[in-house]
């Protein structure tokens, strides 16, 4: 006989953490299965930690919707949580005439997605806070942050434990089976446990869609495609002359090679989109050619031999490379037809800004 819990959340990165935190402080019984052997090893901490302000996103969209709630709570919890972040601001920057256009379609966008704060530059104002920088024009994002990402997760972590909710590593779920008032599954590395749980979250991420179909019952039709957009970020030596995080116009399948800053106020660019079709998070030392020509763009005193490889995060994609933007996809029983099953599927950037509200979206949908 399989042991019986009530709550099952499949996979420790950010959301599925605060996913689990969110049920087990509702009073639900939860049981969290991590494949590995820590919290949020994969796509949570292989990220810029930029908490987002919601400018990007297709209006109406769980990623807009989403981000804004969440960037409001996200702040809300570090202040009350003591976890360690930094409002650095953005700015979003034209590097040439052409390039105009792009930063009114993002301004618009953000206004439809509820974020009023955004602020036009020209290039002598923009210059004035960054003398270093080179454009034709920019758009200052006050609300926009950095996070210590794994402080984050420590503190859901602790949350989820002191609500009785207990995290099991070394537990890969090998595959499952949904009965009419359950679901059960079969996990573990060397010993195999049988579960049986009311609710399941399949928070697995880059795997999600691979985990969905070792669960008998789930349609095949169900699951979508999954595609890995390979981010690589590379370290700038020394320090550099900016007290803002800086990113160029968009480009198809992320927001370009952007400089980001770290808590202790040291730069790291990307990620750039490397579309691959294993999991791989080397960093090709040869690709900092390419992060030289864009970066001196918008900073054309970066030094030569001044970038050193980083780390490689990999987004999630739903759709190949030149298809169409996708969104988060957040699957209950109207899709599958699983009583209890939520699949979340696509959950890339914004999904550490949004966490705490897509854990409030999911919690509340099972119950």
């Amino acid at each position: 006989m399989p042991e019986t819990v009530d709550c099952v959340i499949i996979g420790a990165g950010v959301v599925g953490l605060a996913v689990a935190r969110s049920l087990a402080m509702r009073g639900r019984e939860t049981l969290v299965l991590e494949a590995e052997g820590a919290i949020g090893t994969g796509t949570s901490s292989r990220n810029s930690e930029v908490i987002h302000a919601g400018i990007y996103y297709t209006p109406g969209s769980a990623k807009a919707r989403l981000c804004v709630a969440g960037k409001r709570l996200l702040y809300d919890y570090c202040q009350r949580r003591g976890i360690e972040h930094r409002r650095y601001g953005k700015l979003i920057v034209a590097a040439e005439d052409s390039q105009r256009r792009a930063l009114e379609s993002i301004e618009s966008t953000a206004r439809a997605n509820g974020v009023t704060d955004l602020r036009w530059l020209t290039a002598t104002e923009a210059r004035a806070l960054e003398p270093a920088l080179s454009c034709v024009a920019a758009l200052l994002s006050p609300s926009t942050g950095v996070i210590d990402s794994h402080g984050f997760m420590l503190a859901l972590q602790g949350d989820l434990e002191d609500a009785g909710g207990t995290i099991v590593f070394h537990s890969p779920v090998r595959r499952g089976h949904c009965e009419r008032e359950r679901i059960v599954l079969e996990a573990g590395a060397d010993e195999i446990v049988e579960l049986a749980a009311r609710v399941v979250i399949n928070s697995a991420g880059l795997c999600a869609q691979a985990l969905a179909g070792r669960i008998e019952g789930v349609p095949r039709a169900s699951i979508p495609p999954s595609f890995y957009a390979k981010g690589n970020y590379y370290v700038l030596q020394g320090r550099a002359p900016f007290q803002h995080l800086i990113y160029p116009t968009p480009i198809p399948g992320g927001l370009g090679v952007h400089l980001t800053l770290d808590l202790a106020g040291r730069a790291r660019f990307g990620p750039d989109v490397e579309w691959i079709e294993t999991l791989d998070y080397t960093v090709d030392p040869a690709r900092a050619q390419h992060f030289y020509e864009v970066i001196r763009r918008y900073w054309p005193g970066l030094p030569e031999d001044s970038l050193r490889p980083g780390y490689a995060g990999i987004r999630p994609k739903l759709s190949n490379p030149g298809g169409a933007t996708t969104d988060f996809l957040i699957q209950g029983e109207e899709a599958h037809g699983v009583r209890g099953l939520v699949n979340l599927y696509g959950i890339e950037s914004p999904g550490l800004t949004a966490a705490l509200a897509i854990a409030e979206q999911v919690a509340g949908a099972v119950g």
